[in-house]
C-alpha cells in the first residue's frame, strides 16, 4: 500500500511503529500539493499558501503549550505523528498568511495561532498548508475567494461546495491526508458531500473558536474533513475541549473515542416528512433511499415523516442572523490595524475616506452583500420585524429537534439537494446558491453536531459524489460516529476516481 492510500490514523500509526518516517510522509503530500497547485493546465486551487519544510523543521511556536494541549511530544512519537494537515484560511497560524479568503486581509500574518489548530499541533500534527475558501466563509462553493475558484477533483469545471472547498477538495484528491474547516451553515458538510468526503460539524462550543476569523459568532464551528469517520473522530479528539480564551466553548461531556461499531442494532433513524419536496434530484434521492435500505438491513429502525415544523424557515432565519453577525464582527476592517488600507492621498487626510476606500477595494461582492443586508436588520425600526422575529424562529428549531429526539435517536437527510454543480451556474442567483444550505442549516441554528459521509453516486457519466447527513442531540459526537462508521462500512464508497495521479 503506498503513502497516498493510508488514511490519517494508519499513516501515524506506521510512523509511531517506525514504519514509515514523519518526513517523508510530509514530503509525500508537500510535493503532490506543490505538483498539482503548479498545474498549467487546470490547477484545483486547493491551497493559499503551502508549507516548504519537513516536520523537523518547522517553527518553535506549533511545538509550544496551546490552549490545554501537551507540547511535550517528538513529532514521530506524538498521538498524530507527523502526520500532515490542511487548514481552512480562516484560522489563525502564527507567522502563516492567515487572510480568510479576502483581499483585505492580504499578506495578514498573526501574531498567534488558533486554539483548534495548536491542539492539533500539540498533538504532533505538521502544518502542510493553508487552503482556499469563499471570502469569510460566505459561501457554497468556493467561488467567493480572493485567490480564485477551487475546483472539484471529480469534475474540474464544477465548484467543490463551500466554504471550506479548499480543504474538502484537498482531502478528496489525495494532497492532504485531512483538513480542518469551519461549519457555519453548513460550509463543512456540504463541500464534504460535493467532494465524496467525510465532514464533521460538532456540537457548538465543543471545539474552541480562539483565533478564528468570525464571521457568525453564535454559529461558526470548526471540524474536520477526512476520508473516513475513525480519522474525523482522531481528529475531534485532539482538537475539542474548554479553553479560557472562548467563554461559549465548553468542550465535549465525555472523551471522543474512535469508532468501531459494525451494525445499526437498536438505532432509530428519523427522516424528515418534507424530503421529496424539497427539490432533491432523482439521483441524490434514490442514493439517500439505498442508504436508508443499508442502514434497516444493519438493525436500525427507520421512521418516515418525523416532523421538524419549523425547519422550512431555517434558511430565511439564517440569512438574517448570520449577516447581523457578519455585520458586528467585519467592522473591524477598517485599514487601520491590520491587513490592506486603500485611499492614497486622500485616506492619509481624511479618516472616513480610508475606511470608505479600505472596505470597498477589500471585500468582495458577496460579503457586501452580507453586511449591508445585516446592518439593515438591526438598524432602528427593523431590529425587532427582522432579527428580533429570526431568533424566535432559532428557539422554535431548536425546540423542534428536542422533541424530535424523544421519538428517534437520529435525524438523517441528504446533506445537499444536488450533487456538485458547474462553475458560475449560480453566481448571479444569490437565493439559488443559498438553496445549497437547506439540509444542513437547521442544524446550525440548533447547535447539534452532524456528520455528512459519501453514499454513492448520481448525476450523467460516471456520476458524482452524494453526500448523507446524520445529525443527532447535542454532544452526541460518540453515538454519531459509531452510526456513521457501520453505515460507512456498509456502503462501501471509493473515492479514489477523485485522487490526482
Amino acid at each position: 500500500m503506498s503513502i497516498g492510500d493510508l488514511s490519517a490514523a494508519a499513516a501515524a500509526e506506521a510512523v509511531r511503529a517506525g514504519e514509515l518516517d514523519a518526513g517523508e510522509l510530509f514530503a509525500h503530500y508537500r510535493d503532490r500539493a506543490a505538483g498539482e497547485e503548479a498545474s498549467a493546465e487546470c490547477s484545483l486551487n486547493c491551497f493559499a499558501w503551502l508549507g516548504d519544510s519537513a516536520p523537523e523543521a518547522q517553527p518553535a511556536e506549533p511545538w509550544e503549550t496551546g490552549g490545554g494541549g501537551d507540547a511535550s511530544y517528538e513529532p514521530g512519537a506524538a498521538p498524530l505523528a507527523g502526520v500532515p494537515l490542511a487548514v481552512k484560511d480562516l484560522f489563525c497560524t502564527r507567522g502563516v498568511p492567515s487572510q480568510s479568503g479576502s483581499q483585505i486581509l492580504a499578506g495578514y500574518r498573526p501574531p498567534y495561532s488558533a486554539t483548534a489548530v495548536r491542539r492539533l499541533w500539540d498533538a504532533g500534527a505538521t502544518l502542510l498548508g493553508k487552503t482556499n475558501q469563499d471570502e469569510f466563509a460566505m459561501g457554497s462553493s468556493t467561488e467567493n475567494c480572493a485567490f480564485g475558484p477551487v475546483l472539484n477533483p471529480w469534475d474540474r469545471t464544477r465548484v467543490p461546495g463551500g466554504s471550506s472547498g479548499g480543504s474538502a477538495a484537498a482531502v478528496a484528491a489525495g494532497l492532504a491526508p485531512w483538513a480542518l474547516g469551519t461549519d457555519t451553515g453548513g460550509s463543512i458538510r456540504q463541500p464534504a458531500a460535493l467532494c465524496g468526503i467525510v465532514g464533521l460539524k460538532p456540537t457548538y462550543g465543543a471545539v474552541s473558536r480562539y483565533g478564528m476569523i468570525a464571521f457568525a459568532s453564535s454559529l461558526d464551528q470548526a471540524g474536520p474533513l477526512t476520508r473516513d469517520v475513525r480519522d474525523a473522530a482522531l481528529m475531534l479528539r485532539h482538537m475539542a475541549g474548554r479553553d479560557p480564551l472562548d467563554a461559549t466553548c465548553t468542550g465535549t461531556r465525555e472523551e471522543v473515542r474512535l469508532p468501531s461499531a459494525e451494525d445499526l442494532a437498536g438505532v432509530r433513524l428519523g427522516v424528515p416528512a418534507d424530503i421529496e419536496g424539497a427539490g432533491v434530484e432523482a439521483g441524490v434521492l434514490a442514493e439517500f433511499e439505498r442508504s436508508l435500505a443499508l442502514a434497516a438491513e444493519l438493525g436500525a429502525e427507520v421512521r418516515t415523516g418525523v416532523t421538524l415544523p419549523h425547519a422550512a424557515h431555517a434558511l430565511s432565519a439564517y440569512y438574517v442572523i448570520a449577516p447581523a453577525e457578519a455585520s458586528s464582527n467585519l467592522a473591524r476592517y477598517d485599514g487601520v490595524r491590520y491587513g490592506i488600507r486603500a485611499g492614497g492621498e486622500d485616506a492619509e487626510r481624511d479618516l472616513v475616506a480610508m475606511y470608505t476606500a479600505t472596505r470597498r477595494d477589500g471585500f468582495g461582492a458577496e460579503v457586501k452583500r452580507r453586511i449591508m443586508l445585516g446592518t439593515y436588520v438591526l438598524s432602528a425600526g427593523y431590529y425587532d420585524a427582522y432579527y428580533g422575529q429570526a431568533q424566535r424562529v432559532r428557539t422554535m428549531i431548536v425546540e423542534d429537534f428536542r422533541r424530535a429526539f424523544e421519538e428517534v435517536d437520529f435525524i438523517v437527510s441528504p446533506t445537499s439537494a444536488e450533487v456538485a454543480f458547474g462553475l458560475g451556474a449560480k453566481t448571479a442567483d444569490p437565493w439559488s446558491m443559498y438553496l445549497n444550505d437547506y439540509f444542513t442549516v437547521p442544524m446550525s441554528l440548533a447547535g447539534i453536531p452532524a456528520i455528512s459521509i459519501p453514499c454513492g453516486l448520481a448525476g450523467e457519466g460516471e456520476g458524482l459524489p452524494v453526500g448523507l447527513q446524520i445529525a443527532g442531540p447535542a454532544f452526541s459526537e460518540n453515538r454519531l460516529l459509531e452510526v456513521a462508521h457501520a453505515l460507512e462500512l456498509a456502503l462501501g464508497f471509493d473515492g479514489a476516481r477523485a485522487r490526482v495521479a
